[in-house]
């Protein structure tokens, strides 16, 4: 059994989000998100990512009206193990401040309502 060190500060969830990346070059892919917290997100793409590269990220929320547009930077990036293709590990650099209070009330009902399973182990 290997021993795992929690490196998060916040705790990650999985939820039902629609996600729109788009890249400097204008890229545009629809990957899988595997979980998310308030700071940054991992999802599942056949996009091959560079370290650092700056995204457009947007996230449609069930049952919230407007998309929450965010800028993200990919922290890491793997081959996944369950398919072909790529984990990618993201950070928000900057949430729109119009949707800024949405997303935040968004995850706060998932953590109160108990509706979603919370990451708490490692990568």
């Amino acid at each position: 059994m290997q021993n795992y060190s929690e490196r998060r500060k916040f705790i990650r969830m999985e939820a039902p989000v629609g996600l729109r990346v788009i890249t400097p070059d204008n890229k545009i892919f629809n990957p899988t998100v595997k979980n998310f917290s308030t700071l940054g997100i991992r999802f599942e793409t056949d996009e091959s990512l560079s370290e650092n590269q700056q995204l457009d990220i947007t996230l449609l929320l069930p049952n919230v009206r407007n998309p929450v547009h965010i800028s993200g930077r990919v922290v890491w990036q793997k081959q996944s193990e369950a398919r072909a293709g790529y984990d990618v590990g993201c950070e928000f650099t900057r949430i729109e401040e119009d949707n800024k209070n949405s997303f935040l009330k968004f995850f706060c009902d998932l953590i109160y309502d108990g509706a979603v399973t919370v990451k708490k182990e490692g990568a």
